[in-house]
């Protein structure tokens, strides 16, 4: 069933509403030689925004804070617009060489990269504020008090977690619901295709807690995007070749499936890619970026796409991942452990060939 980018859905336990697919602006600035101009960035944001748009995601390392200055600059131009737009950023990345404190989840380091990301960005909050990667040293209470304070401040508005052990960020988001601090009202971690482990732990532990998702690289550096398959010779189109390396023999094995599966659809395998990623529970919105305005409004193409029971199982299938222990333990014994043959929640369960083996129960 096709939707809009107006379609907007709640962000996890919060009143905040974002729409399913969001701009991802990495790629907004020329700087590390493969992004796009500051024009080019400005056309995509109105083509996003004139559709219903409303999610922009962001961070300060992005070419090195170019990009939060290119989305400041935009919205410098039209304030009417600032407050019906959800602008996430990130903080944890150093911007100064040998700085020790220039980046991390520390209370220093936080506070000087929100007024520096604030400073870029023209505006006085943002509305979702992202740790960005994970410090095991820094006490994570320290972390929480410091994003609570800058809630009660009105420089943030929530909090997220990005890249982030499953087992740390569940018991970040406990302290925080005990201390009564501002919650993690959401996660960002990779899903694609290519890309499933998170249902290991992080996607069954946010929708468990309560937690939003955005997907990022649902195109998995561009390894789904259309550009490659077996049959396909010669050097790729792709000035990341550098930074994402070439697909596996494996990755093969699901970029030509999906292929196949864009072409009964009569979609670009681009825009199958990130409809598969966008349908999947509990994803809440999908980063969707792109080096070009047309690249950008031929990934839209998404919102139109529809899957049959055939296709879906078909991709589910070829991508399916090998989770850590106790994943496929789990899926495979708990039920049968558990209800013994019954149905429960109208899924069937199995009995235990060790109850079959005997009529006896001591």
């Amino acid at each position: 069933m096709s939707t809009s980018l107006s379609s907007y859905v709640s962000l996890g336990r919060s009143g905040l509403r974002v729409s399913p697919f969001t701009l991802g602006t990495m790629t907004f600035g020329e700087d590390h030689g493969w992004g796009a101009s500051a024009e080019e960035s400005n056309a995509i944001l109105t083509a996003y925004l004139e559709r219903g748009g409303n999610s922009i995601d962001t961070a300060n390392i992005y070419t090195n804070g170019h990009s939060e200055k290119i989305i400041g600059d935009y919205f410098a131009r039209r304030p009417e617009l600032r407050d019906r737009v959800v602008i996430g950023t990130k903080f944890f990345a150093n911007l100064y060489e040998n700085d020790p404190n220039g980046g991390g989840p520390g209370r220093k380091a936080i506070v000087q990269q929100l007024e520096n990301s604030l400073r870029r960005l023209q505006t006085d909050y943002v509305d979702l504020y992202w740790l960005h990667n994970f410090d095991p040293a820094t006490p994570v209470e320290e972390t929480l008090r410091t994003l609570d304070d800058l809630v009660r401040d009105g420089k943030i508005r929530y909090v997220g977690f990005s890249d982030v052990p499953a087992w740390a960020t569940a018991e970040a988001a406990t302290i925080a619901r005990f201390r009564g601090w501002a919650p993690l009202t959401a996660l960002q971690l990779e899903h694609s295709l290519l890309e499933r482990t998170a249902e290991g732990e992080l996607l069954p532990m946010a929708e468990a807690m309560g937690m939003g998702v955005l997907a990022w690289s649902p195109l998995k550096g561009g390894f789904l995007s259309g550009k490659y398959s077996r049959a396909t010779t010669g050097r790729v189109d792709t000035r990341r070749a550098h930074l994402v390396g070439e697909p596996s023999q494996s990755d093969y094995v699901v970029i030509d499936a999906l292929n196949d599966v864009a072409r009964e659809i009569g979609a670009t395998s681009a825009a199958t890619a990130l409809a598969w990623v966008q349908s999947r529970t509990p994803i809440t919105s999908t980063l969707l970026g792109a080096r070009r305005l047309d690249q950008f409004e031929a990934n839209l193409a998404a919102l139109d796409v529809t899957f049959t029971d055939a296709q879906r199982t078909a991709l589910d299938a070829v991508s399916a991942p090998i989770l850590n222990f106790p994943a496929e333990n789990n899926r495979t014994l708990a039920r049968m452990l558990q209800f013994a043959g019954a149905t429960v929640d109208g899924t069937p369960s199995i009995v235990s060939p060790l109850l079959q083996a005997s009529p006896t129960r001591y």
